[in-house]
């Protein structure tokens, strides 16, 4: 009919005549089929900290299949075609961290070459668990496996391989998306062989992707503000000391920080195995505010003892003015006026004296308050110098 000339007609009817796909496709069944695998990550499409889970999209895997071979001189010198999945033998390679389905484009079709090399370059989109360790976040480095085998066949049926060398899959990012969150340091490679009952081995080929997360959105929307905040209570050490704006200025940024924390309470990564340094910088700039604002009060106290000793001073002003001596031969008047000056001496001297005491007071505030700013400032800095070391250390050693 119409076919009769179609080459590639041709070469389907030839390669599916009397083909089962059921069968693995050896001539000789004491011999193995070997599938080499290749990876090449497009992309780190995401990296769910809450639930552990690497979404990654990636290719390829290509085997003999001794049964789909043809000679190119039969066909117009045909060297390769493309044939259904469906209809061919497909070996049951599969991920061991996988956990969802990923939305793989449908390409339902492998290159078969004229000497039976299948090759099956469908891109996979996959979602696998993965060990995150998040205590450096946002400065951290994950290693996340992706390891390949055959989920029934063994060594004897199924083997597999490596498509490239090694180094050249570990330093190979020419495909991948690099304006992301996350930047592919590099791709380890390594083959192993198991077995559960020390009778069958198994074959597998593992991955260990390596990314490094960019900590720029994170450090202006959660390190900067938190720095801000604190500058301003260190600023805020320049109010007087005996005025109440100081008090209700650290309260304000103290409000503000909790609100700040329940805001980004939401972006930190969370885990029941352990907080992320970032998490217990935030918890100590919040017990820093907190200190700052116990010190403001004790200081605020101490200065007003003055008013105190001005109480005292009244009270004692009028206890004495009841108390005056009445002589029996001065004239009622006289002795009404005798004790209105007595009274306004004495009281006099008492303001003076509470003055001195209070001004005493005040300087004792002001000296115990520039000393504890100062201790504040040293605590300060020394927390952020160790927290900054503990941050570059940690990426130096994970890079």
């Amino acid at each position: 009919g119409r076919f009769a000339n179609a080459t590639l007609v041709r070469i389907s009817e030839y390669l599916s005549a009397g083909y089962k796909k059921g069968v693995r496709p050896v001539r000789d069944w004491r011999q193995s089929t070997m599938v080499a695998i290749d990876l090449m990550v497009y992309s780190i499409l995401n990296v769910v900290s809450r639930q552990k889970h690497f979404q990654s999209s990636l290719p390829f895997q290509q085997w003999t299949d001794e049964f789909l071979v043809w000679s190119p001189e039969d066909f117009d010198k045909v060297k390769q075609v493309s044939i259904p999945t469906a209809n061919v033998w497909v070996p049951d390679i599969v991920i061991n961290e996988f956990v969802d389905v990923g939305k793989s484009p449908d390409i339902p079709y492998v290159y078969v070459r004229h000497d039976g090399l299948v090759r099956n370059y469908k891109p996979i989109q996959v979602v696998t668990a993965c060990t995150l360790n998040i205590y450096n976040f946002p400065f951290d480095v994950q290693n996340c496996s992706l390891t390949f085998q055959s989920w029934l066949h063994t060594i004897n049926d199924i083997n597999i391989t490596l498509m490239r060398d090694p180094e050249d899959v570990k330093v190979d990012k020419s495909v991948f998306m690099n304006q992301g969150e996350w930047e592919l340091l590099h791709v380890l490679s390594k083959y192993n062989s198991f077995s559960l009952d020390n009778d069958d081995y198994y074959a597998e080929m593992k991955f260990n992707v390596v990314i490094r997360r960019r900590p720029l959105f994170y450090t202006v929307n959660l390190l900067l503000p938190s720095i801000f905040l604190m500058v301003m209570d260190i600023v805020g050490f320049y109010l007087p000391p005996d005025s109440g704006e100081r008090v209700s200025f650290k309260i304000t940024l103290l409000l503000g920080y909790s609100v700040f924390l329940i805001i980004v309470s939401d972006t930190l990564p969370a885990t029941a195995i352990g907080t992320p340094l970032i998490g217990v910088y935030f918890v100590v700039c919040m017990a820093l505010l907190v200190i700052s604002l116990t010190e403001t009060v004790l200081i605020v106290r101490l200065v007003h003892k003055q008013d105190l000793h001005c109480e005292s001073s009244r009270d004692t002003d009028r206890g004495l003015g009841l108390s005056l001596p009445i002589r029996d031969n001065t004239p009622p008047v006289m002795d009404n006026i005798l004790h209105e000056i007595t009274s306004i001496r004495q009281f006099l001297e008492r303001r003076d004296e509470s003055r001195d005491i209070a001004k005493e007071w005040l300087q004792v505030g002001y000296v115990l308050d520039i000393l504890l700013f100062r201790v504040y400032l040293v605590a300060m800095l020394a927390y952020t110098i160790t927290l900054g070391t503990l941050w570059s250390v940690w990426h130096r050693l994970q890079s």
